[in-house]
């Protein structure tokens, strides 16, 4: 039984290299001043604050700083396009969880 599936299992992680490589929103295609805006957020204080606070050994505190972080980073993101009269990509907000 093992000895047919694992080259069912060796073909199935070998899609993953043909794949998309970087599905990170954040990364997609950024004019200049997109960039700049993103790279003015993680570099704030109140972004670089979180580095003090995470715990990579416990998951909850974890997850919830990552959460808040990114919450930051966006604010600080959206503050600075809107001080150099740009709009937001995508049109949408995200929806935030409760």
């Amino acid at each position: 039984m093992i000895g047919r599936a694992l080259p069912l299992l060796v073909l199935l992680a070998g899609c993953g290299m043909f794949g998309p490589k970087n599905t990170d929103p954040a990364a997609m295609e950024l004019t200049a001043e997109q960039r700049e805006c993103r790279a003015e957020a993680r570099g704030s204080p109140q972004y670089r604050a979180f580095d003090q606070q995470w715990n990579p050994m416990n998951n909850v505190n974890w997850e919830r700083v990552m959460a808040e972080r990114q919450a930051v980073e966006t604010r600080l993101y959206r503050d600075c396009l809107r001080a150099r009269g740009l709009a937001m990509p995508g049109g949408v907000e995200a929806v935030r969880s409760r």
